[in-house]
């Protein structure tokens, strides 16, 4: 399972950690000095999503959060949408029953 975003195929990005000592001229002193750069990693932010696909199926994926916010991906429905009571049902003109989800404690 790679670190790779399966739908934008945003992976790891290589970049410079700096490490910096003393105080900005800003605030009253002589300036920062750089004393280490090491290389690091940037990883995105992968996170498992359940989706429907357009055949009916359900897959779980690794999309990054960009790819969820901006719409590219759906998440599963794991509900029906909640229906009030007084609608009645298109087939038998009847009220529909509603089903209750509460556990009940032993």
């Amino acid at each position: 399972m790679s670190r790779v975003c399966e739908i934008c195929g945003k992976g790891r990005i290589i970049g410079n950690s700096v490490e910096t000592r003393g105080k900005a001229k800003y605030l009253g002193g002589v300036g920062t000095k750089i004393t280490g750069i090491t290389r690091r990693q940037f990883l995105p932010n992968l996170q498992n999503v359940k989706t429907t696909l357009p055949s009916g199926e359900t897959k779980t994926v690794r999309v990054c959060v960009q790819c969820i916010r901006s719409g590219a991906v759906r998440k599963q429905v794991k509900n029906t949408p909640f229906r009030l009571i007084h609608e009645l049902d298109t087939t038998t003109s009847k009220p529909l029953k509603r089903k209750s989800n509460k556990k009940v404690k032993k």
